[in-house]
């Protein structure tokens, strides 16, 4: 293994041995291979000059040896598709997707890899822990053998670079790292607001940016609310509107509450009018009531269908099933009239009456109930779903117990 802080400090060799200068940068292509170093930068005389990996013939701790004349080697031009491992890598905050975690890059390990008398190097690893930091901060001061010889005895922290995602802030550059961003997207969107409310917010919004739409509506309703409003805000509007879109009704409403009123405006008049149209009437409920702490993201049935009638629903709602456990019966006037659990459904034959399967307790909230009393009905009876009706008794939403989970837990 030989480090970056190592590798900057080599003398550059050419093929007749005569010294050149020493290394700058370490350039890498994601897209062709995202460990093998494409090209390293030589300052030579005033200089900046491109060493393909061809040109390599030999790393060591001693000198870095080309397999080419001086006089080969041309002038060195940035590509936009290029990672810069000092410039880009070095000293950032990067995304630790195995640990779940926001750590910063103190060194970058690199191996050489021999394949048919060429010499390849690779990237391996990143030092984020003491090691990296000492190695740093003494090279240049000690022998590379003492350095070597002390760090053995610090905190050795790496991440493999195949754990690794990287955050970039900047525009312009963010195309050619969205490429490992899948990474991210493979995360539980719980772990991915964790790591979110641990950066700055330009590279909160390059996550954001990066993620689809339905995995961004996913971490976002995890994520803190103040961190929430941020994000959202810094976000384009239509990127915005399609992440709101996505949310789930009361969280959208929720969000889109707290903003100022011109800005939740903005955003409603981006987004499709059946789903704007939606949020608007949450919107007019008052936060602390039933209403305003309803979804509208339910399933209900007619009371006169059977069993396989409602999986048929079901099936055709599938998203909405994802997180549903009951289906509320309700009458020709869409008025509540029962529910049932789901592991009823599946437990009962498929010909079964869903009226014969409801409950004959039937609990309920009006739209103006308050938060009070909502809390109660759930404690007292141990539900995980609670309808809301309106005044006619006509099923208007339901409220969640992870609803009323996240509600307790901001008292606290």
């Amino acid at each position: 293994m030989i480090y970056l802080t190592e590798l900057l400090r080599l003398p550059v060799l050419d093929s007749a041995g005569r010294p050149l200068g020493r290394l700058s940068e370490v350039a890498v292509v994601p897209a062709e291979d995202p460990k093998r170093v494409a090209q390293f930068v030589l300052r030579s005389r005033g200089r900046r000059l491109a060493i393909g990996h061809e040109a390599v013939q030999e790393v060591s701790l001693n000198a870095f040896r080309l397999s080419v004349p001086s006089e080969q080697l041309r002038e060195f031009d940035p590509r936009d598709d290029q990672l810069l491992v000092t410039k880009d890598v070095l000293d950032q905050q990067i995304i630790d997707i195995n640990g779940r975690k926001v750590v910063r890059v103190n060194d970058v390990g690199f191996l050489e890899q021999r394949t048919d008398g060429t010499c390849e190097v690779r990237l391996a690893e990143v030092d984020v822990g003491l090691s990296g930091a000492f190695r740093r901060l003494f090279q240049g001061l000690l022998p590379l053998a003492a350095i070597r010889s002390l760090e053995k005895h610090l905190a050795h922290r790496v991440i493999p670079w195949e754990f690794v995602d990287l955050i970039e802030t900047d525009p312009k550059r963010r195309v050619k790292l969205k490429i490992s961003h899948d990474k991210l997207a493979r995360l539980h969107p719980a772990d991915l607001a964790d790591i979110v409310e641990e950066l700055a917010p330009a590279e909160r919004e390059a996550i954001f940016e990066s993620l689809d739409e339905t995995k961004a509506a996913e971490a976002l309703s995890e994520v803190e609310p103040k961190v929430q409003r941020s994000i959202i805000q810094s976000l384009d509007a239509e990127k915005a509107a399609d992440i709101l879109e996505e949310m789930a009704p009361d969280e959208a409403a929720d969000l889109l509450g707290d903003l100022p009123g011109r800005t939740s405006k903005g955003f409603l008049e981006d987004m499709q009018p059946a789903e704007a149209e939606e949020l608007g009437e949450l919107l007019e409920f008052p936060e602390d009531t039933a209403g305003g702490m309803m979804t509208t993201d339910f399933i209900a049935v007619p009371e006169t269908g059977s069993v396989d009638s409602a999986i048929a629903v079901l099936r055709a709602n599938r998203e909405t099933a994802h997180t549903a456990n009951a289906v509320f019966l309700v009458d020709a006037q869409d008025r509540l009239t029962g529910s049932v659990p789901l592991a009823e459904l599946f437990l009962a034959s498929p010909s079964t009456l869903l009226a014969q399967l409801k409950p004959d307790l039937l609990l309920f909230a009006h739209l103006d109930s308050s938060e009070d009393d909502v809390i109660t009905l759930f404690d007292k009876y141990n539900v995980l779903t609670l309808p809301v009706i309106d005044e006619e008794y006509v099923l208007a939403g339901v409220i969640t117990a992870d609803d009323i989970i996240s509600l307790l837990k901001s008292k606290l």
